[in-house]
């Protein structure tokens, strides 16, 4: 029998010419990442253990990123922490405000994440580099703080859901669309310590930046991790920058999956989530009259500068509806960069957006457009749990950035058909 990729890239890491779902691993590491969150318990706990160097200084990754730029002092300290950290132990990868960028954005976009690595990170979304090939998947602290000490991770094998899209893409509809619908289709839980692999024609055509939409948010379905096979679109992407040599993987014809699940992507329309759930999709046609008070464009799932493109061709020449906050959120200094040479830093400003420096911020209720008592927000992020972006009786839709900047401009949540 045959392996997945998921399994040949754990079976590799383990020393292993085989592995099969359910089996407990240990498996060399090769990037281990932690943010301003995180990292702090984490490196209280490698100190706690005892431990004195971390197993490889290039291998170790921190990005100040939650609430950076500092909101509180609290937030001040922690990212103290990981500072004199990171100038102790020599880090290659240290990123800072100003360097830094939102961590699942900015670690493909620097190289440090390959193809065929195996990458835990204390951060859910860690999944999202998958898109690259990769093995990537959230852990806790602690075990963040024990893989910085010796380079290895403990791991149960997932079984493997197969999920293939077949068709063209509608206009406006990208990755994040074919996420949320996925989600909607099996469920919050539908894909519980799975590994979720994305293949067909609409995966293939889909360029890096949809598929890091896509994986980024296979944890919504509780998956173990997401990923695509490595293809000429990933060579492109990943070689130019790549710090070491990548290693692909593919799975093999006569692999097992636990089951196969098919999706016709040209009937897909741009979709938004309603609270409080990722699973709770919808076309944008159907979900009716909802105002709203803020949109947010932006986070690891859509700070893409593709994103940013389209977000930009919708709000040219157009203003923000005078009861709406548009924050647009570039999700690194390169990607702000570049959008700016390109204009789209203008046209936003032009249609009276507020354009934040790279931060997770609004996201996770931090600071950079936190919501009060009875505010509604659509936003391109990845989760619309409650109290997820501010108080509790707030209500967060998600979408992609299509329809963030057409609710923008109308005050209501719309597709860009609709103005």
């Amino acid at each position: 029998m045959g392996m997945t990729i998921t399994e040949k890239i754990l079976a590799a890491h383990a020393g292993r010419d085989s592995v099969t779902p359910g089996e407990i691993v240990m498996a060399s590491v090769d990037i281990a990442l932690g943010n301003d969150i995180t990292a702090p318990i984490a490196i209280r706990e490698f100190r706690g253990a005892g431990a004195g160097r971390v197993f490889d200084p290039r291998r170790v990754v921190i990005v100040a990123d939650h609430f950076c730029p500092n909101k509180d002092i609290k937030s001040a300290e922690h990212a103290k922490i990981l500072r004199e950290f990171s100038r102790g132990q020599g880090l290659t990868h240290y990123y800072d405000v100003g360097r830094a960028g939102i961590e699942h954005a900015l670690l493909p976009e620097k190289g440090i994440v390959v193809p065929g690595d195996l990458v835990i990170g204390a951060d859910s979304h860690t999944c999202t580099y998958g898109a690259l090939g990769a093995f990537a998947t959230g852990v806790g602290s602690t075990d963040l703080a024990a893989a910085m000490a010796t380079g290895e991770v403990w791991l149960k094998v997932p079984a493997s859901i197969k999920f293939v899209y077949r068709g063209r893409l509608r206009k406006w509809v990208g990755g994040k669309d074919l996420i949320l619908r996925t989600i909607g289709r099996i469920g919050v839980d539908g894909a519980l310590y799975r590994a979720m692999e994305f293949t067909g024609e609409t995966i293939e055509r889909l360029p890096m930046s949809g598929r890091i939409s896509v994986c980024n948010m296979a944890i919504e379905a509780g998956g173990k991790c997401g990923i695509v096979a490595p293809d000429g679109i990933t060579r492109a992407y990943c070689e130019p920058r790549a710090e070491r040599p990548p290693r692909y993987y593919a799975s093999d014809p006569d692999a097992s999956y636990e089951r196969v699940v098919e999706i016709d992507a040209s009937e897909v329309e741009p979709q938004v989530a309603l609270p409080p759930l990722p699973g709770n999709a919808r076309g944008v046609s159907e979900i009716g009259e909802i105002r709203i008070d803020q949109s947010v464009i932006g986070s690891c799932t859509n700070g893409q500068i593709e994103d940013l493109r389209v977000a930009a061709g919708i709000l040219k020449g157009r203003k923000v509806h005078r009861d709406v906050r548009l924050i647009v959120i570039p999700a690194t200094q390169a990607i702000y960069a570049q959008a700016m040479r390109e204009g789209l830093v203008e046209t936003f400003i032009e249609a009276e957006a507020a354009v934040s420096t790279p931060t997770c911020g609004p996201c996770l209720g931090g600071h950079m457009g936190v919501l009060a008592a009875g505010e509604r927000a659509i936003a391109t992020t990845n989760r619309n749990f409650t109290g997820r972006m501010g108080h509790p009786a707030s209500e967060v839709y998600l979408s992609g950035p299509a329809v963030a900047a057409a609710s923008a401009v109308a005050g209501r949540i719309c597709g860009p058909d609709d103005i």
